[in-house]
């Protein structure tokens, strides 16, 4: 099962109390459906939970007569599509009187006074997403959106959720192959609309993926770094051994200053040694920028040869 079917399932256990919560989360459901005119009103998900709850809200609040089929998708993936509609024109001019609608609007929008309460707000958003919406596995991005098959009905939802003062979010509208995408991008933006609507698993699943995803980051960065810091020092190893033996098979040894014959044999003879190793087992301690600034005097003698 997919994070977006797993967070609509748990949507589903979501049970709204009051009347008029019910009835805004019904009306989220269908106005975002395929259709929903007095021609035809008709919702398709591949979410089981969310098609019988569809059929339960519009039998019980709007009192119509429903009918849910299945169809087979894929077959390879055993994925079915379920589609719940309102059968017969005096069924669905009842749901649509009910819900302050004509049927034959031009222009489709959303009727606030379907969301009479500060506690609907949630109810109609829960049912527009069970309806229209999906989120992406949050291991790969965090993204959510609707997609509406309407211009002015996506225009309505995008200020309806920018209007939520608590969740402050940012949205965005795009038209995606005749469709209208209203989309939250962000992890904090998604989780707070989730929670929201009364997935709090999913959110709290997609903020443990957020974590895990930074640790790793934060774990390559640094191996990374360390690595990168590895390759650079034996690089630099390398380099100098190959300098003192060229000094060693031409000059000898005894053509350095003084005080870099001591540390030239020891890195000869220690090429794993780190700088601070190094500087301390010279006879007269030196610190890791004086070892390094004698070693490059080493390697400069080596090319001037």
């Amino acid at each position: 099962m997919s994070f977006a079917s797993e967070t609509k399932t748990e949507l589903c256990k979501t049970i709204p109390q009051n009347s008029c919560c019910q009835k805004a989360e019904c009306y989220g459901l269908l106005l975002f459906g395929r259709s929903f005119s007095n021609h035809a009103i008709t919702i398709t998900t591949e979410n089981s939970a969310a098609a019988h709850r569809t059929a339960q809200l519009t039998a019980e609040i709007a009192g119509a007569i429903v009918d849910v089929s299945t169809s087979l998708l894929r077959r390879k993936e055993r994925k079915s599509a379920f589609t719940v509609a309102v059968n017969g024109e005096d069924e669905r001019n009842k749901v649509l009187s009910f819900f302050g609608h004509t049927g034959s609007e031009i222009s489709l929008r959303i009727n606030r006074a379907n969301i009479e309460n500060d506690c609907c707000a949630s109810a109609f958003l829960r049912g527009v997403f069970l309806s229209c919406g999906t989120v992406t596995d949050p291991t790969k991005d965090y993204h959510l959106e609707f997609v509406v098959p309407f211009m002015n009905l996506a225009k309505d939802l995008s200020a309806f959720i920018s209007e939520i003062f608590e969740l402050n979010l940012r949205v965005g509208v795009l038209n995606r192959k005749g469709s209208f995408v209203v989309y939250i991008k962000g992890s904090e933006g998604v989780a707070d609309l989730l929670t929201y609507m009364g997935a709090g698993n999913a959110a709290m699943e997609l903020m443990q993926a957020k974590m895990l995803k930074e640790v790793r980051n934060n774990v390559n960065r640094k191996t990374n770094f360390e690595t990168a810091n590895i390759d650079k020092t034996a690089q630099a190893a390398a380099e100098q051994g190959i300098a003192i033996e060229k000094i060693l098979n031409t000059t000898g040894i005894s053509a350095l200053p003084e005080d870099l014959q001591e540390l030239a044999m020891l890195r000869f003879r220690n090429p794993e040694m780190s700088l601070r190793e190094l500087g301390q087992t010279l006879s007269e301690p030196l610190s890791r920028s004086g070892i390094n600034h004698r070693l490059q005097r080493i390697v400069e003698f080596s090319k001037e040869l």
